[in-house]
């Protein structure tokens, strides 16, 4: 094995092909997208240069200021939401459920794997205000309460895309970060058990010290999702009401698709790309001493 991957021409016959059909697929439509940013127009009417005029649009535009800030605020929100319910999920396998472990993991897990667009239609139905009242509103108004509209105001339309996403996924988070759970020798905690360490002191003190690679893992997993989120919230609200719960990558799809403008569209999309990046590099930077000590 050595041998081979001493030899460059062999490396190369071997990762050739994988890192063409790569470029072809992935570098090649980011590289498009890129050129696309100093042109205005689309496929059909036509493309005309415009030099850097969408990227002075983007500090002119009202509308992107709230995009944005849906975003950053979806983004905090479910991702906080997917790994702390996640990481619950994984002590309560660890202390409590290690016999029914599995069956409450494939339970827990299975939103995972239904479809995003059934998913939502579910959460409308639950939710439902009119003509037919959803299981919450029937709930409200049999404790006395008065039934809500939930799509028709910005925070509770916010409420109901947290629940739904953070229900959809924290099954992912919960397996994701029970494997990392595992990684932890026994030996240590049946040694802390010994010293009298209890619950809380095995958490705080071995755990979630030697769970901390993993943990930032899954916040760079989750928040590059929920900054990219786009299936889930417009198949529940399609953005609204009016804009309100409309995320950056929404936008982007109206301007590039619905108005036809595929340069200004390219380029909220290189903004939201950049805001990834910067995301990923100050979790990374924030955690890079802590996680070199575990």
């Amino acid at each position: 094995m050595h041998s081979v991957l001493g030899d460059r021409k062999s490396v190369a016959i071997l990762l050739g092909p994988a890192l063409l059909v790569y470029s072809l697929i992935m570098l090649v439509p980011m590289l498009w997208s890129l050129g696309y940013t100093f042109f205005t127009g689309s496929v059909i009417s036509g493309f005309t240069w415009a030099g850097g005029a969408n990227f002075s649009k983007l500090f002119d535009d009202p509308a992107l200021p709230t995009a944005l800030w849906f975003t950053v605020k979806y983004a905090v929100v479910i991702t906080v939401g997917q790994v702390l319910v996640g990481y619950l999920l994984a002590l309560l396998y660890v202390f409590f459920l290690r016999r029914a472990g599995s069956i409450i993991r494939t339970l827990v897990f299975f939103p995972v794997i239904l479809p995003t667009v059934a998913v939502a239609l579910l959460f409308q139905k639950f939710f439902e205000y009119a003509p037919q009242t959803g299981p919450v509103n029937a709930a409200i108004e049999a404790f006395g309460g008065t039934g809500v509209d939930f799509f028709s105001t910005p925070g509770h339309a916010f409420l109901v895309v947290a629940l739904m996403d953070i229900w959809r996924s924290m099954g992912f988070y919960a397996v994701l970060l029970y494997a990392g759970l595992l990684d932890i020798p026994d030996e240590m905690m049946e040694a802390a058990s010994t010293d009298g360490a209890g619950t809380w002191r095995l958490i705080r003190s071995i755990i979630v010290p030697l769970s901390l690679p993993v943990l930032v893992s899954s916040l760079v997993f989750s928040i590059n999702g929920t900054l990219k989120a786009f299936d889930s919230i417009y198949a529940l609200t399609g953005g609204g009401p009016g804009s309100a719960t409309s995320p950056l990558t929404l936008y982007m799809y109206q301007t590039s698709f619905a108005y036809g403008d595929y340069g200004y569209g390219s380029t909220i999309a290189l903004t939201l790309t950049v805001l990834c990046l910067l995301v990923t590099v100050v979790i990374f930077r924030a955690t890079r001493r802590d996680v070199g000590q575990g």
